[in-house]
């Protein structure tokens, strides 16, 4: 008896040792990704424009990296603070931690080098070397072509300074092991032509309509691929559940004709739109979904989003999109 325990306590042991060794390894040693050598981007007016396009228009870096205005319908983005961070993702949010974004403006960036930065957006590691949580879509900004990286680059280097720190992003165990575990190099494709079949494909990774139209849990997909039910809860307790666009006839976007798609975003971005307030109390429906920045993609990309989608597999799932706080 005395030998089985004696084995058992020695096998706990070894089991300790080894979980913590695998746990110090993945910790310190990882990710494993090495800046790009020697990368200089070169701030051409092309590559400016083409990165104020996708930085606030697709890619929408703005939607996180600024302060939004959370009392008018779809949070707009503050005057004045474009890029400076501060927006938390959080435990209420059903995130597994304290996720905080970072000031991308030239204040905190002057001091990295453009190929850190393509690191961070294509790879999800920051100057330091540690991993972000992939609540900043990199796993979808690492298929972006080399040269739209190089725009964005380029962009964010004319943002004006806005002087201000984030507190440092908390993840929860066993997400702040795993998270050593999710970076890696770029893979870039091919920018398509508007006219190429994949150029929806492209936009819709871009854009990360997978990563928010897609039930999530704990950082972990659990639903269909576009067919909504991801949940955001916001403070005092509303619930919004991203809607299914997939193009199934009753549940999801299929009743949508082209044009019907295309004016939904492009009203948000009409000179006469005026975002509404929310009152909260009232149970007032709000929404993450940055309509105002999505708005002003061009009416040819919006449109091949619209076909990329209407060719997916669709998926009956009805989704309640707004669960306001009970009223007593």
């Amino acid at each position: 008896m005395r030998k089985l325990l004696k084995f058992i306590v020695i096998l706990v042991v070894v089991i300790v040792v080894v979980a913590m060794g695998s746990v110090a390894y993945i910790t310190q040693a990882m990710p494993h990704v090495p800046v790009p050598a020697d990368l200089h981007v070169e701030p051409t007016s092309a590559r400016v424009v083409r990165g104020e396009y996708l930085a606030n228009h697709v890619t929408v870096c703005m939607d996180c990296h600024s302060t939004r205005d959370w009392n008018k319908f779809s949070g707009p983005v503050q005057p004045g603070t474009l890029g400076k961070g501060g927006e938390v993702f959080d435990r209420s949010m059903n995130f597994p931690g304290r996720f905080v974004s970072k000031n991308i403006t030239p204040f905190n960036l002057r001091k990295w080098s453009d190929g850190e930065i393509f690191r961070a957006i294509t790879s999800g590691v920051s100057r330091d070397g540690h991993p972000f949580f992939p609540v900043m879509p990199y796993p979808y900004y690492n298929k972006l072509s080399t040269e739209d990286v190089y725009s964005i680059i380029a962009y964010l280097r004319t943002l004006p300074e806005i002087p201000s720190q984030p507190e440092a992003s908390q993840a929860d165990f066993p997400m702040n092991v795993i998270m050593h575990t999710i970076p890696e190099p770029a893979h870039p494709m091919s920018l398509p032509k508007p006219t190429d079949a994949d150029y929806g494909a492209y936009l819709v990774n871009a854009a990360g309509c997978r990563e928010c139209h897609t039930k999530m849990e704990n950082g972990k997909a659990v639903g269909e691929p576009f067919a909504g039910g991801f949940e955001f809860h916001f403070p005092g307790g509303s619930v919004l559940r991203s809607a299914n666009i997939t193009p199934d006839q009753s549940t999801g976007i299929g009743a949508w004709d082209r044009d019907t798609f295309i004016r939904k975003f492009r009203q948000f971005a009409d000179s006469s739109y005026v975002p509404t307030a929310v009152d909260w109390k009232a149970g007032d429906m709000q929404t993450v979904m940055p309509w105002t920045m999505y708005g002003g993609m061009s009416e040819q990309d919006l449109g091949a989003i619209y076909d990329y989608l209407h060719a997916l597999k669709p998926v009956v799932n009805r989704v309640e999109y707004w669960q306001p706080v009970a009223t007593k």
